[in-house]
């Protein structure tokens, strides 16, 4: 897997999945590659051989593991960058051991991705068939009873979306042109991420939301936590990136992680200061992204140590979203906030040579 980007999470964590099975000597649903208790350890880690995948309540992966247990369907519920793809992915893994089971949701997406497609040539050539049948995701799920991931299922269209609701009551997908059908292996259920700032775009139907069980992903509690979560991803991306090693560069995360919880939140940590907010949504993800692009260049154009100047660009490109409101909100915050700082004094000058 040294040549693979980004492998997928039952390749990368195969060695903890396999000792996890090992020694999982709890009941497992049927279909499942190992049992609830054991599915949530790999998810959130023993202290131990496992690595913790997803930092936050214990309860709430609890209840997902639960849900995907039952028959009915999970949906990730939350803002952008509470790691929805991330859990879902692993979850995916864990439970049927294929986390590539994945439908895109954009507004383009048709429902053949949901429900099946044909090989025209062989159509033309031969026939309706199920030689000819191209078969979906959800139809290779529900056939091998393993776990379909729908990604952003509010960005599809209604008819679409729609085209789930038998699939998820009736566990069986029709196949009207061969008088067949596909029903469901034990084992099967669907994972869908929704993100609840697209509320709006394509609205989920009341018969389809009642066939899902709605668990909300919260943004990281407190700062402590979301430098956790940060500070492990970017090492992780700095491995698999195959970026020269570098020191942690604590602080440097430390102010990254500050400065977009208060932006976010409109309010500085200590209470005392009210901030205007940019358009853009400051995201967990998004400030892994501007330390991880930090990482490289402190690594390839700098001396090997992350310093306020390797981070204030990308900071300034994820807050400056629109170039006219959001450049405001930036100078304000520099000015009124970051200035008047103890100990961030190079963090401020950096940030104004980016601007």
């Amino acid at each position: 897997m040294t040549d693979v980007l980004r492998p997928h999470a039952e390749d990368l964590y195969a060695e903890e999945l396999a000792v996890l099975a090992k020694s999982d000597d709890r009941p497992r649903p049927p279909g499942w590659r190992l049992s609830p208790w054991a599915v949530t350890t790999y998810i959130l880690g023993d202290g131990d051989q496992i690595t913790p995948k997803y930092i936050g309540p214990r309860r709430v992966v609890e209840v997902a593991v639960a849900t995907l247990a039952t028959d009915r369907a999970l949906l990730l519920l939350g803002v952008p960058g509470t790691a929805k793809t991330w859990l879902s992915e692993h979850l995916a893994a864990a439970v049927s051991g294929d986390s590539t089971l994945l439908v895109q949701g954009t507004a383009g997406t048709a429902e053949e991705a949901v429900r099946y497609g044909w090989n025209y040539a062989r159509l033309l050539a031969e026939g309706p068939s199920r030689e000819a049948l191209t078969p979906s995701p959800v139809m290779r799920a529900m056939a091998d009873g393993g776990i379909a991931r729908v990604e952003e299922l509010t960005r599809m269209p209604s008819d679409v979306q729609d085209a789930l609701i038998t699939v998820l009551s009736e566990k069986t997908l029709p196949i009207p042109e061969l008088n067949d059908e596909v029903q469901a292996r034990r084992g099967f259920n669907v994972i869908a991420t929704a993100n609840d700032r697209d509320r709006g775009v394509n609205e989920l139907s009341s018969a389809l939301r009642r066939r899902f069980n709605t668990v909300v992903l919260p943004v990281p509690a407190t700062v402590e936590e979301e430098i956790d979560i940060v500070s492990r991803r970017v090492e992780q991306l700095g491995r698999s990136l195959a970026l020269p090693e570098i020191p942690a560069g604590l602080e440097e995360i430390r102010r990254v992680v500050t400065v977009f919880r208060e932006l976010r939140s409109g309010v500085t940590e200590d209470g005392r200061t009210k901030v205007k907010s940019p358009s853009g949504t400051l995201s967990t993800a998004e400030a892994i992204s501007v330390l991880t692009s930090g990482v490289a260049l402190a690594a390839h154009f700098g001396d090997g140590v992350l310093r306020p100047a390797d981070v204030a660009g990308g900071i300034r490109g994820a807050v400056v979203q629109d170039p006219v409101s959001d450049q405001v909100v930036w100078r304000e915050y520099l000015e009124t906030v970051v200035r008047e700082r103890d100990g961030w004094n190079d963090f401020y000058r950096a940030c104004r040579d980016a601007g």
